[in-house]
């Protein structure tokens, strides 16, 4: 019997942070900054800036600070498009002819983010739209009919395909998603009569105002996790946050019947995220190094270009038979790299150093063990076999960005060879431990020594989440401000007195 899942969901004026748990284990968590709302899903009107035939790529032009890229692959010509035979994926399909035939500089088109800005790079687009539903996803410009592939009983996706070919609008395409194999009788017609209306929207929008200009908004992190995670087998959404909870509460009554009974407003005397023993597994998750029950240990790097583990025997020395001790780690190590892939939301290119295995079929099995566990990943991932030199490469589809970039910045201690935790993080830290503080000794008046960058940034751009502290508790707060020398590494960056 699998265990059931919680949607956690912590929101406050500046952040919202959701935590997926199965059992009593984290095996997704999601960050938003309200400051750095995530673009993926938004449809935009956007201008041609640049074509580059010789990386067969355009800059594109949406309207955000970094000029977005559209690669060749994601052009597509829709009177192309719309001739496709309609079991036929567009974005499997790509056009061939060059770029710079189909687009010019100057020119107007509509796109879609499909991968967040990341580092130095702007946004990634795409020309074929998508908008996502509960159990469909619309695909308005493109004439074709899928199933996802996790549908795996020929009947029933025979009789889906059916079903939904019966509803779909001439010349546009549909994809069928997981979660239609749960939707009662009717809500696949009421699911696209939902999406069509915000094409009609977009399509309205796109008419009457000049590129480039935002078409469609993804709605926030909240209403789309709840959209694509909720499941039979979710159990609970619980919420810390009144407002939100009304929010969510009207959204599953409009989009997922029945759902509503699974909602529940969080009263606890504690902090929701450690009530559920959230927030030490994002400490885990911020760790380089991470120790497994036999005593090895994982040491994670995240470079620009590719994430790296190393496995290591560590405290355990196991049998006998030293290749059985190899072998056995390994495996333990293989289950613990594809939960912390998830939970640390890394992508792009990943390679896997495990101990060296002098037996193949100790290698095959290694490898067979890690396709196997990566299937209950939703993140699209490719996996290589063993080289010779005992490295696993891996792909895994990156849409945003991994946690330690969402929650940490370069070291200025160490010209960006490490990471810190940014002034932003600290704050949202230091105000969950003020509640912490006061929720444990019912104490109100409370003295704070800490960094003048996180006190700066506390009264100035945080100032509506410190106001709001404040006024829920009717708090009291003295500040500390630190030295030079509480600036240093080996000082803590704040400390709440008590």
């Amino acid at each position: 019997m699998k265990p059931t899942k919680k949607l956690i969901i912590n929101a406050t004026a500046s952040e919202t942070r959701i935590g997926l748990l199965e059992g009593n284990r984290l095996v997704d968590l999601y960050v938003e900054r309200h400051t750095k709302r995530g673009m993926v899903g938004n449809i935009y009107k956007a201008k041609i800036s640049r074509v580059l035939p010789g990386m067969q790529s355009a800059f594109v032009n949406i309207g955000a600070d970094r000029s977005a890229f559209l690669y060749g692959g994601d052009v597509m010509d829709p009177t192309y498009a719309a001739s496709l035979h309609s079991h036929q994926d567009p974005r499997e399909q790509a056009n061939r002819t060059p770029i710079e035939k189909v687009l010019r500089e100057g020119q107007e088109i509509c796109v879609q983010v499909a991968k967040e800005p990341l580092g130095t790079k702007g946004p990634r687009v795409t020309m074929v739209v998508t908008i996502p539903g509960r159990y469909l996803v619309l695909m308005p410009e493109f004439n074709s009919l899928g199933i996802s592939r996790r549908i795996e009983d020929e009947s029933i996706r025979k009789a889906l395909i059916e079903e939904v070919d019966k509803i779909r609008p001439k010349n546009m395409g549909i994809i069928i998603r997981t979660a239609a194999l749960e939707a009662p009788p009717g809500h696949l017609a009421k699911d696209l009569e939902y999406l069509l209306k915000i094409w009609e929207s977009v399509s309205d929008k796109r008419k009457k105002c000049a590129a480039p200009a935002l078409l469609y908004q993804e709605p926030d992190l909240v209403l789309k996790t709840t959209r694509d995670l909720l499941a039979e087998d979710v159990s609970e959404i619980v919420v810390d946050d009144e407002q939100v909870y009304n929010q969510l509460k009207h959204f599953l009554q409009d989009s997922i019947p029945g759902a509503n009974e699974k909602l529940v407003l969080f009263q606890g005397d504690d902090l929701i995220f450690d009530h559920f023993g959230i927030e030490m597994e994002l400490a885990k998750a911020m760790s380089r190094k991470v120790w497994l029950p036999s005593g090895g240990y994982l040491v994670i790097d995240q470079t620009e270009a590719l994430t790296s583990f190393d496995v290591n025997t560590g405290k355990f020395v196991g049998s006998v038979n030293a290749q059985d001790t190899i072998l056995r780690t390994n495996l333990e190590a293989l289950d613990e790299i594809v939960y912390q892939l998830r939970v640390r939301n890394l992508g792009g290119i990943i390679v896997l150093d495990f101990i060296d295995m002098e037996r193949v079929e100790d290698q095959q099995k290694v490898n067979e063990r890690l396709v196997e566990t990566l299937k209950a990943d939703k993140s699209r991932t490719n996996v290589l076999a063993i080289n010779e030199l005992g490295l696993v490469q891996m792909t895994r589809k990156r849409t945003r960005e991994s946690m330690e970039r969402v929650l940490t910045v370069d070291c200025a201690h160490c010209n960006g060879w490490g990471r810190t935790l940014s002034p932003e993080s600290l704050v949202y830290e230091l105000v969950r431990e003020i509640e912490r503080v006061y929720l444990r000794k019912k104490q109100k008046d409370i003295r704070i020594r800490l960094r003048d960058d996180v006190y700066e940034k506390l009264l100035n751009e945080e100032k509506p989440l410190f106001n709001s502290l404040v006024e829920k508790y009717q708090l009291q707060l003295q500040f500390e401000l630190g030295s030079l020398k509480s600036q240093m590494l080996e000082e803590p960056p704040y400390e709440v007195l008590g």
